[in-house]
């Protein structure tokens, strides 16, 4: 039996080899009961790889993984009836009506009588599957299947909840509702790990990590990560003649990209160059070639710059 306080999810040098291949390595994390866990990286990273290990689809090459304080390879199946599961693609039946599909999820799951049809009442309610759920699933468009997967792992009352990239695709509506549904069973206690490539979404989370060729390479609150200092400094331009500067800024050997941003020019530097340094040179320039005035300041990193100078900085070092 768990103990009250054991972590939603805890994963020890979890590790995955499919033959030479490295898809995870010494894989440690921890997502708290009521937390909203976010798991970046980019596609390949190794993400759905270590969700599945987690979740007890895919058995780990090394490491120790307890999910609701069950050690999921010695107990896979007590340890499965805490959890609910919500897969990148669609795995439910197409032939089947939304409520037939549910009615099967919850006859797997033992549930019967009036606890049954309670729960049944909920999914089709909460996830607003009423006017489709007699419906062939197959016929449904992608944000009711989503709906009904995510209705589907919720039925048995899960104490932990896997999202693999649910949002992908959706409409930004369909977005909304379900991260609301996660801070609604975070609030109730369930612990809730996603993935995502969503920046935006990131910020959601009460705590990332970042993943990045099978390893994870950072991990804090979104406010911590943001305060990482750059690999490549940041320096934000604003001027009347953007196609001017954006030529000069091309001459220059300290200057990795240009991003044109709400107005600005977004300047990457490489590693090593001085942001006061680069902002006199820009402010000379502009001086020299009557460009008028030039608003030139050091720029504020935003969760997805740390992320892209992190990854540089990893994948420099392998």
């Amino acid at each position: 039996m768990a103990a009250p306080d054991s972590p939603a999810i805890a994963a020890r040098g979890v590790g995955r080899v499919f033959g030479n291949f490295v898809a995870v390595s010494n894989l440690d994390l921890e997502v708290l009961a009521g937390e909203v866990f976010g798991l970046l990286g980019a596609n390949g990273a190794g993400k759905t790889t270590a969700i599945r290990m987690l979740c007890g689809t895919l058995s780990p090459s090394s490491g120790s993984v307890r999910v609701a304080g069950i050690d999921m390879v010695a107990n896979p199946g007590q340890a499965r009836a805490h959890i609910g599961y919500v897969t990148q693609r669609f795995t439910l039946y197409g032939d089947l009506s939304a409520r037939e599909n549910l009615e099967l999820q919850a006859g797997l799951y033992g549930m019967a009588g009036e606890r049954l049809q309670r729960r049944l009442h909920w999914a089709l309610e909460r996830l607003e599957l009423g006017p489709v759920a007699d419906e062939r699933a197959a016929r449904l468009p992608l944000g009711f299947q989503r709906r009904l997967a995510v209705a589907a792992a919720l039925l048995h009352e899960p104490r932990v909840l896997f999202l693999d990239e649910p949002t992908s695709g959706i409409d930004p509506l369909a977005r909304q509702q379900l991260w609301e549904l996660v801070y609604e069973l975070a609030e109730a206690g369930v612990g809730v790990l996603v993935t995502t490539h969503y920046m935006d979404e990131a910020l959601f989370c009460d705590r990332l990590a970042l993943m990045d060729r099978g390893e994870v390479i950072a991990t804090g609150t979104p406010q911590s990560l943001r305060s990482l200092p750059l690999a490549t400094p940041l320096v934000e331009l604003r001027t009347a003649h953007d196609a001017a500067m954006t030529g000069w800024l091309a001459t220059r050997p300290e200057v990795l990209e240009v991003l044109p941003r709400a107005g600005r020019l977004r300047v990457r530097l490489h590693s090593g160059a001085t942001t006061p340094a680069f902002i006199a040179a820009a402010l000379d320039e502009a001086a020299r070639r009557g460009l008028g005035t030039l608003d030139a300041q050091p720029g504020e990193a935003g969760l997805e710059d740390v992320f892209v100078s992190l990854l540089e900085s990893h994948q420099v070092a392998s």
